[in-house]
């Protein structure tokens, strides 16, 4: 797979560049964020079609997360909204 890293098997492996090639493959240049490795080559439509498919669920993956965390945020903020009106901390001159 293009997305595991040849040095230290990460697989956040992403392409950096991207090229479609004349017998229908792509040259696809390659690095990974953890080890600083670069590589690349000469790839199959059906090889590349795989690795999009990673990065896309890799992407649908990092919006779960970021949602999550946006959710857990708002919650936290919400609770010390509600606890300042509770303790009637809240003025006029806040907004």
């Amino acid at each position: 797979m293009l997305n595991l890293c040849p040095l230290c098997d990460s697989s956040l492996v992403y392409p950096s560049d991207w090229a479609p090639c004349p017998d229908g493959r792509w040259s696809v240049s390659l690095r990974c964020p953890e080890c600083e490795w670069r590589g690349g080559g000469i790839f199959s439509q059906t090889l590349v079609d795989e690795f999009d498919e990673e990065l896309e669920h890799g992407t649908e993956q990092l919006l779960d997360d970021l949602n999550a965390l946006s959710r857990a945020n708002m919650e936290d903020q919400l609770e010390i909204f509600a606890r300042a009106l509770w303790a009637d901390v809240v003025l006029p001159e806040d907004f």
